[in-house]
């Protein structure tokens, strides 16, 4: 595991990590491709990892980089979980340890899903993590997770 990395607050994964022309790559399974082990990513893998074994999310349902179109201008939310008719169900930002994750962060995942129509979000830094489900016109911190305070 590349040592400048922090140990997040997720369960502990194994991660095939190699290091490749003074680059160093993570395995991910569900592209079936290695990738740059950049901060987020490591965020990322954590928690598609954690969806997929406490959670029970079937990995064909996980979705990374999920085209959304805002605008007119392409944006990409960094992990979507999909429901059997391919529908958004969960949409997840994913930022690095050291980003704090604040209004600005949650106004780009309800920025997101105002396009995507997704029941929950989830904002996650490894360190902390914050759960909102979309009720009645409005996101609704859950139980069990800290509050942004909005």
């Amino acid at each position: 595991m590349k040592s400048d990395l922090p140990k997040l607050s997720f369960p502990a994964v194994k991660l095939r990590i190699v290091l490749r022309e003074g680059r160093t790559l993570v395995w991910d399974s569900l592209r079936g491709m290695y990738l740059v082990l950049t901060p987020e990513e490591w965020v990322r893998r954590h928690l598609i990892e954690y969806l997929i074994s406490s959670c029970g999310a079937h990995p064909l349902r996980i979705v990374q980089e999920y085209a959304v179109a805002l605008n007119g201008s392409p944006q990409r939310a960094d992990v979507v979980v999909v429901d059997e008719n391919g529908h958004p169900l969960l949409l997840a930002e994913c930022k690095a340890a050291d980003v704090v994750i604040d209004e600005k962060t949650f106004a780009q995942a309800v920025r997101y899903n105002s396009v995507l129509d997704a029941r929950y979000i989830i904002l996650t830094n490894g360190m902390r993590h914050y759960c909102f489900e979309f009720r009645e016109g409005r996101y609704i911190p859950l139980s069990g997770f800290p509050s942004l305070g909005l």
